[in-house]
């Protein structure tokens, strides 16, 4: 199988060079935010009082800046938002892999480590802004749709944001690998691909008839024909171990 190399672009810093692995490594922004844009979820790594924490949560970029929100009464937004270090790691999988030993099973994917400082959006059109964009990169379209937030809504969303200046992307894609000589084991090796993909959508009673539901955004998951780590990034023909 191949492997993907790092890139000329080089590492921001060192905190965030991949050491494990390195020709996996990759630091230019193109990958790196085809990942971010094709991600719903990131966790968010903090300390409060010595006691580290992750929280999961929904992101988007907009630009230079990544984004997450949620209610003013959270802990975590209102311990982190001034400016606090904090660790933010999306993660997409993209396959199971199974060789011919356990020790070789392995999961395609691809991976964003950020690290930086939180800030709070505080002035309300930039947080309206943001708020747009959130809905805008689930849902292509429907903000404009939507009855517009209350300044009440407004005044209980706390929305933070970091600047993606000091990140580094990971990813395997390279397939089962066995020990020389495990090839000949009665077994079976290769690939299962995951994806996501979504159902068919439930209206509420309220729904009129014939109106029909928004599509979301083919960039999730890294769905084809939108740029993802797997097409902004070049294979060459190398070996995985």
């Amino acid at each position: 199988m191949s492997e993907r190399t790092a890139g000329p672009v080089p590492p921001p810093s060192e905190r965030v060079r991949v050491r494990r692995k390195p020709e996996r490594g990759h630091y230019d922004r193109a990958t790196i935010d085809a990942i971010l844009d094709a991600s719903i979820v990131g966790s968010v790594g903090y300390v409060i009082d010595g006691q580290p924490y992750v929280t999961p949560t929904a992101i988007w970029r907009t630009g230079d800046r990544l984004f997450w929100h949620g209610s003013s009464a959270s802990r975590m937004l209102r311990r982190t938002k001034g400016g606090v270090p904090v660790c933010v790691s999306v993660f997409q999988l993209d396959a199971l892999v199974l060789a011919r030993s356990g020790f070789n099973h392995s999961v395609d994917y691809r991976s964003v480590i950020l690290l930086g400082q939180a800030w709070e959006v505080e002035d309300e059109a930039e947080k309206l802004a943001a708020l747009r964009a959130f809905v805008e990169h689930l849902y292509p379209g429907r903000w404009d749709e939507l009855r517009p937030p209350t300044r009440q809504e407004l005044k209980a969303t706390t929305v933070l944001w970091m600047e993606i200046a000091e990140a580094s992307a990971k990813i395997r894609d390279v397939g089962a690998h066995d020990e020389p000589g495990d090839e000949s084991w009665p077994t079976w090796a290769g690939s299962i691909p995951v994806a996501l993909t979504f159902g068919a959508p439930v209206p509420d009673p309220f729904v009129p008839p014939g109106l029909e539901a928004p599509a979301v955004s083919p960039a999730i998951g890294g769905s084809p024909g939108l740029p993802s780590a797997r097409q902004v990034v070049p294979r060459l023909a190398e070996e995985d171990w």
